[in-house]
């Protein structure tokens, strides 16, 4: 089982709007970069829930891989925002994957958080400067870390 950490901006959809819909779609990447970790992942990895770009960012909850991934039925779609004219049906250049509610964090993780644990965290992207993929890898040791904070530790 692999771990993963999903960023998503809270007025956009947030831990409680995916809470209530139980199962969503996890459409419009479009990172060559993050689609591919969306193609590798498999049904039960566990992710990290993010909000980004809000007051405070940081890790709100825990979701898993509910269906492997698939082609994201919005590039092909003229109407929407994440269409893309040269997606091609026969091999389509972007995929999505489902996800799945687990948990709500009982707090945030916040970002400043894990800035001031980045040793500990090692070569965590969300740290770095610059970051801007909306899909990462996480490794055991910072899953373990990471879920380790929620309680304080």
């Amino acid at each position: 089982m692999a771990r993963w950490l999903v960023k998503s901006e809270p007025d956009v959809y947030s831990i409680d709007d995916l809470k209530a819909q139980k199962v969503t779609t996890w459409e419009g990447v479009r990172n060559y970069q993050a689609r591919n970790y969306l193609r590798s992942m498999t049904k039960g990895d566990e992710m990290l829930f993010y909000h980004s770009n809000c007051d405070e960012p940081g890790v709100v909850g825990i979701a898993t891989v509910a269906r492997t991934a698939y082609p994201d039925p919005t590039q092909f779609d003229p109407t929407h925002k994440y269409f893309d004219p040269a997606s091609n049906p026969a091999d389509p250049r972007w995929s999505l994957v489902d996800v799945r509610f687990k948990r709500k964090l009982k707090r945030t993780v916040t970002l400043t958080e894990l800035k001031a644990r980045a040793d500990e965290l090692g070569e965590f992207p969300l740290v770095r400067k610059g970051n801007r993929l909306s899909v990462i890898p996480v490794t055991d040791e910072q899953w373990a870390a990471i879920t380790a904070m929620e309680a304080g530790r």
